[in-house]
């Protein structure tokens, strides 16, 4: 995710929901907005799915703002996912090309993973009753198509692709630019990298 070009569109949010038939109130991806402001604090506002242009957050005095930039959110499939680990019927898994995913048949819905992503990237469909979370598109990526978030952002922001292939765009992007990965500390080793503003990124 390259938070410099996130225009906070909401393109991507729209593609997933549609894509993955997300029910409403629910999101397997999400913009946040953040602004610094010159006295040292920061605020956290939430793109809604028609864009930031034609939103109604509040608006800002620009001359108080230092910077502000957007950050797309969603799962961040750590290697070593804490979401798995809790999962008492194993219902979580790492898939063979090391997708996080969700087993609907064994899954009881108690909501255990959901506690433990430290990411707030899971939650519960209110319409199967199961656990739900971004899969990057895994019924398109597994025939070599892009995930509908990556497809539909018209700035580019999102690049996938394997990171086992040193020939791939997203291989070669993560080799010439710094990059960072969201509460590194916790050592859960996240497979999404951001670039850009990341450092700034709570």
């Amino acid at each position: 995710v390259d938070t410099s070009r996130c225009i906070g569109s909401g393109k991507c949010l729209t593609a997933c929901r549609t894509e993955n038939d997300v029910p409403e109130e629910f999101s397997r991806t999400w913009v946040e907005r953040f602004i610094h402001f010159k006295d040292g604090t920061v605020q956290v506002d939430r793109v809604p799915e028609t864009g930031y242009a034609d939103s109604d957050l509040s608006p800002i005095d620009e001359d108080n703002v230092e910077r502000a930039y957007f950050v797309p959110k969603l799962c961040n499939h750590c290697e070593d996912a804490p979401c798995n680990q809790v999962c008492p019927v194993h219902a979580a898994f790492t898939s063979p090309e090391g997708v996080e995913l969700v087993d609907a048949d064994r899954c009881i819905g108690c909501a255990y993973c959901v506690q433990a992503c430290p990411y707030g990237a899971r939650f519960i469909n209110p319409d199967s009753h199961v656990a739900d979370k971004c899969t990057w598109c895994y019924h398109r990526i597994m025939h070599d198509e892009l995930p509908a978030c990556v497809e539909a952002c018209p700035a580019n922001a999102r690049i996938f692709g394997r990171l086992d292939d040193p020939n791939s765009e997203i291989s070669k992007r993560l080799a010439s630019v710094p990059t960072s990965v969201l509460k590194a500390h916790l050592g859960t080793h996240p497979k999404l990298h951001y670039l850009g503003n990341s450092q700034e990124v709570i």
